[in-house]
């Protein structure tokens, strides 16, 4: 399915339910669809051709769903890009993009207007909610508006493929420079499907966008799903505890998705009051893994709300769903594969693992992305065995009933002597102590091992606890050469957008101007 069909579809069987809200501002499906038409023929009459890459920097606001649709309908590709970059790391993805078309809200307007000089390639640019655009730039509600009776007619739409490539998302960089996620619109309506149909989302739900729309997380696995079954989605332009409990009572949310670090933050917040979110029965969790206290936190505090957790990627999309009805049952993995895609855990050869056994993650379909943007090495290497089964570079086991269980990314595993260690499960074991918070275990170097585990930990609010305390509950429960040789108590850590741990800037520190082969 083409990702325009979705809201002309929905637009077609509830034309006047709202679509898309933010505070006062409510567009109906039939005005959602109109204004994406009107912009896909705008973006048409460019004359630019088919693929040309249109970047979009803006915050949750009701223009990132009408360019979501309105750039599908053109044939142009979407590029979403973070509004946490700093102005170099715009500069790189915006010129690596090969950005025509630039679509920014103004609250970005120093971070854009810093790079543009540097990028000439860019055409057209389109500002959302400038009341005086600088000069040369178009305002986005001119763009979308109807033309005039003495304009002349647009463009007709062209006719596009299933497998044309539509948008794409650069990974959040957690190792070296971010890489462009180019997706089909077939790869996009598959996620959107599985959503939808294994986290039940219908055109009775309101759904809460509550994390950044330039993720595939909020794009495509709330926001897309959620059109396709023609539910009304709320947009939370920035998280905060108090503002999603405002949003539950105010708009009536009944499912959101959210990374495990917001659900922290509500379940600690001193405004949390279960009876303020008793509309809220549906969450989903991705991005990271999900920390058995928070879900323990949620069933005991939130009875009613069904807790579905999703493993996936930009690449790939959705991998594994574990459901409810699973818990607390099969708490810890991250689910089985939905029912239109293709996983297995495999060797190195391609060749499955025994049941308990740890392999990497593979996945097969029309799913997976067209590849790394303008990364031919990188795209090979996902597809590395050329039979059509992506890597995803997720060390993991699967039980006798296809249930998965991460182990680890194969690039944080730690070589100590010889032994493979994997970070996840001295995260594990260290989760298990009621102070903490948040933890992260990597490798620092230390001669002769090569490199051993050390923690950072953040903990409880109010909470005390010491590395000595840390190190003799690793000592009852780990192997001698798996225990962390250094403890550090943080108040924070680098994490990117959609709350995943940058292990890599946390190592960085530790073996800047060490010799690696030691």
């Amino acid at each position: 399915m083409l990702t325009g069909e979705m809201l002309a579809r929905s637009a077609h069987r509830f034309p006047t339910r709202p679509a898309v809200s933010q505070g006062l501002q409510i567009i109906s499906y039939q005005e959602l669809d109109g204004r994406a038409d009107q912009m896909a023929r705008k973006l048409v009459a460019l004359g630019l051709p088919a693929g040309t890459t249109v970047g979009i920097i803006s915050r949750n606001l009701p223009e990132y769903g009408i360019s979501f649709f309105g750039v599908a309908r053109s044939g142009y590709i979407l590029t979403n890009v973070s509004v946490l970059y700093a102005p170099d790391e715009m500069l790189y993805v915006l010129r690596k993009a090969r950005i025509e078309v630039l679509i920014f809200d103004q609250q970005f307007t120093d971070t854009v207007m810093a790079v543009l000089p540097d990028l000439p390639g860019i055409r057209t640019v389109i500002e959302i909610g400038a009341a005086a655009p600088a000069a040369g730039h178009l305002r986005f509600n001119d763009f979308c508006a109807p033309c005039a009776a003495d304009e002349p007619a647009l463009p007709p739409l062209p006719l596009l493929q299933e497998d044309a490539p539509f948008c794409m998302t650069y990974t959040g960089g957690t190792t070296g420079r971010p890489k462009g996620v180019l997706c089909s619109h077939r790869a996009r309506a598959i996620t959107a499907h599985t959503v939808m149909v294994e986290e039940a989302i219908d055109e009775r739900d309101v759904v809460g966008i509550v994390t950044p729309m330039f993720h595939v997380a909020a794009l495509n696995i709330m926001f897309q799903p959620a059109i396709l079954a023609g539910a009304s989605t709320v947009l939370l332009a920035k998280w905060s505890p108090q503002g999603f409990i405002e949003m539950v009572e105010q708009s009536g949310m009944t499912a959101c998705f959210m990374v495990p670090t917001q659900a922290a933050s509500l379940l600690q917040a001193p405004e949390f009051d279960p009876d303020k979110l008793r509309n809220w029965t549906k969450v989903s969790f991705a991005g990271a893994p999900l920390p058995d206290w928070v879900q323990h936190e949620l069933r005991a505090r939130l009875p009613w709300l069904h807790i579905t957790q999703i493993y996936g990627q930009s690449e790939m999309g959705v991998i594994a769903v574990l459901r409810h009805w699973y818990l607390p049952a099969k708490l810890g993995s991250v689910g089985r594969q939905p029912y239109n895609v293709d996983v297995r855990v495999v060797n190195q050869d391609g060749t499955d693992v025994a049941p308990g056994e740890i392999g990497e993650v593979v996945s097969r379909g029309a799913n997976l992305m067209l590849g790394y943007f303008d990364e031919p090495a990188q795209t090979r290497e996902f597809f590395r065995l050329g039979d059509d089964w992506g890597w995803s570079g997720d060390l993991a086991s699967v039980d006798a009933d296809g249930f998965i269980t991460l182990i680890d990314r194969s690039k944080d595993m730690i070589i100590s002597g010889g032994e493979n260690i994997y970070p996840k499960e001295i995260e594990n074991v260290i989760f298990e102590l009621p102070e903490v918070a948040d933890c992260a275990v990597f490798g620092i170097p230390q001669p002769p091992w090569g490199e051993v585990p050390a923690a950072w930990i953040s903990l409880q609010p109010g909470q005390q606890l010491s590395a000595e305390q840390v190190l003799a509950h690793c000592e009852a429960k780990l192997a001698r050469f798996k225990r962390p040789r250094l403890v550090e108590f943080v108040t924070e850590f680098p994490k990117t957008a959609i709350g995943k741990i940058q292990k890599n800037l946390i190592r960085e520190q530790y073996w800047r101007d060490q010799d690696k082969k030691i």
